[in-house]
Formats: C-alpha cells, structure tokens, sequence
C-alpha cells in the first residue's frame, strides 16, 4: 500500500510536526511493506520582509488554498491520503473531487469554542475566521476522520454536523524519550535551572486564555500570600499584555521563570526537575503536555473539563480550572503529603505506558484499511 502523509508547512505548528514524525516512524515499523510517502507544502515567508507590503500575505493564501492542493491532486499517486491536520482540511475538496481516498485528523476545534483565539494570531481575525471554517469544512468530504479524543468527537459531531460513524477515537501518544530520572539524575537537572528549595510548578504551552494562564498567575500570588515558597517555570508562548499587567501589579516578576522553548532533551529535563506540572486548561482537544508529564514521572494538576479526564484517568488531581482556592489547595496537598504525592508520580507513569505509538500506528493503519476496502 501507498501512503501519503500531508504534513503542515515546516515550523507551523510544533505539535503537529510531533504528531507526524511518530505517526510516520510507527507506520513504517508495524507496515515495513507499506511506501510511506511525506508531502510538505512549500515555504512562502520570509522573516526579513513586511508581511504584507511584500505580498507574502497574498502568497501565503495562494501557496495554501491553490498551488499546494493543486500539486498534491495532480503529482502525487496513493491508494490513501491523510491530512494530519483539520487545519488542512481544504485539501479534501480537492482531492473529493478527483476520487482520491483520504482520511484526515481532527485535534480539535477551538475556534468554535473560543474564537477570539484568532485576535492574537492573526492580523485579519475575521478573514482568518472565515478561512478556518472553510477548510475545517472540508473534514465533510473525508472517508473517514480521526479525532485524538472523545471530546473532539463530540465536538465534531456537535460543531460540523458530522455522522458519527464517520469519525473514529485514536488518541496520540507520548514519545518514548520521555522518561522518569533516577534521584541523582533529578537533582541534576534541578540545579541547571534552579539552586533553591522553591516548589517549581510547571506550566508548558500557549497564553492564549484557553490556556488559563490567569488562573495559574492567581495561583502563584495566594501561595506565596500564605508564605509558601513557590516559582513558576514557563515554557511556550509570551504573556499577554493582560498577564504582564498582572505580574507588574502583583510584583510576581521575581517568581517566574521563563524558560522559553527548549529543544525535546531539554524539555524532558525540565519535566524532571519541576515538582508539579499545573494546566488548568479551559480547553483542550488532547492535552500532550499532561501526559508527557505523566511519564517523566511528574504530578499532574489540571482540569476536570474537555478531554483532560479522559486522558489523565484518575493519574491527575483534576480541579474546577475557574477555582483558584481549588488550585492552590491541590498543590499544598501534593506538596504537604509525601505518600500523596508519590501516589500520583506512580500512576502517571503507569497511565502514561497506555499511550504507545506504534499502538496508535497500528489503529491508524487499520482506517487506512478500511477506508480502501469500502
């Protein structure tokens, strides 16, 4: 069989490019008879032009809705298709069109949720919209649809008015580098960041307000209120003007650390060294962070909403993310109580062994199947 995965423009989309990279060594370990083929659109930015004034905004449009689709449909042969990306999901119609076979991932649709997401991203939000929704759309026109949880089924099926037979649960999974550290490495990795007694909660991802990273500043100031020693470590996205406001207001600068964006080995360092991860998300299509977390052996908090219980199980301490006291309880709970605390190191590594990628390989090339033999 010959598949062709349609991977997002380089440097998109880090998650994505994650999701590609393990799906694709997976496929190509339990179908080592299977051609495995990679397509990625061509770049069309340049970081030292005026996005606009060069026509880069234009050409972006063009690269992705046109010349991509077109070259996919006209110089690709496949017996399946697969969009890993609903973001992508224009390129159905193109290939409906031609009677190709595809599949396409859905990992979530927060727009639909939170649509003011596009106001931080996007120069032209409402064009950005518009665009989202029509290439989303183009899910309608798949063989068949992979959501990477129970809750972006339902979110699918609530938000697209999709049958529900057509769309199938195959959750992602979590790399095998990550991995829990002997004590001494622990500690090792500890001093590389951070030489004091702190807890060090961890939060990684986006400040977008889907993230609640409000909530999780909140956090910080009635801790250190009741006269708990605590840092904050930041991986991921810049604050918000609104977050940065409330850093200032609450003189909370000293106790947060950003770490910016580190490289996979780093990251996994930084899982190790942290005392909790905290991801009060107010939604999540998926939630990786948690379960990379899990098994770096690394306590969970996080939410009781979206699909965060679904892939946490009972390996998390899930809260009310709209709770601060709820929050901050938690983490005095974990921290105060050595037995507790342990208790949820152990789950999460157990729960974390549930989510291999050749698991998920193998799931995903039965759709592949499927979808040829109907």
């Amino acid at each position: 069989m010959r598949i062709a995965i349609l991977r997002r423009a380089p440097q998109i989309a880090f998650s994505m490019d994650v999701y590609a990279d393990e799906l694709i060594s997976g496929l190509r370990t339990v179908r080592p008879d299977w051609e495995i083929l990679e397509i990625s659109p061509r770049p069309w930015w340049s970081g030292h032009q005026s996005y606009w004034k060069s026509g880069i905004g234009i050409r972006k449009y063009y690269e992705r809705f046109w010349n991509h689709p077109r070259d996919i449909v006209y110089h690709v042969k496949a017996d399946v298709f697969h969009i890993i990306d609903h973001t992508d999901g224009h390129i159905g119609y193109w290939l409906k069109k031609s009677n190709k076979r595809f599949v396409v991932t859905c990992h979530d649709l927060v727009q639909f949720v939170y649509p003011e997401i596009l106001n931080d991203q996007s120069r032209f939000p409402r064009l950005s919209m518009a665009a989202w929704k029509y290439s989303v759309g183009g899910m309608h026109e798949a063989d068949s649809i992979i959501a990477v949880s129970n809750n972006t089924k339902n979110d699918i099926i609530n938000n697209l008015n999709i049958s529900p037979d057509k769309v199938g649960v195959i959750p992602n999974a979590v790399s095998s580098e990550f991995n829990p550290y002997s004590s001494c490495e622990k500690d090792n990795a500890r001093t590389e960041h951070i030489s004091s007694k702190d807890i060090c909660l961890l939060n990684v991802g986006s400040t977008h307000q889907r993230k609640n990273v409000l909530a999780i500043l909140q956090t910080i100031k009635k801790l250190l209120e009741k006269g708990i020693p605590v840092r904050l470590w930041r991986l991921g996205g810049r604050f918000t003007s609104s977050q940065k406001q409330f850093i200032e207001d609450n003189a909370l600068k000293d106790f947060i650390l950003d770490l910016g964006t580190p490289s996979r080995s780093e990251l996994v360092d930084i899982y190790n060294a942290a005392d909790m991860l905290l991801a009060p998300s107010l939604y999540e299509g998926f939630g990786l962070t948690v379960l990379e977390a899990m098994a770096c052996g690394l306590p969970v908090i996080t939410s009781n909403v979206s699909s965060l219980p679904e892939v946490c199980g009972e390996a998390a301490v899930l809260v009310d993310p709209l709770d601060v006291d709820q929050i901050v309880d938690a983490v005095i709970n974990l921290k105060s109580d050595f037995h507790y605390y342990k208790s949820f190191v152990s789950k999460g590594i157990e729960r974390s062994k549930s989510f291999n990628w050749l698991k998920t390989a193998e799931k995903v090339a039965q759709v592949y199947g499927s979808v040829l033999s109907k």
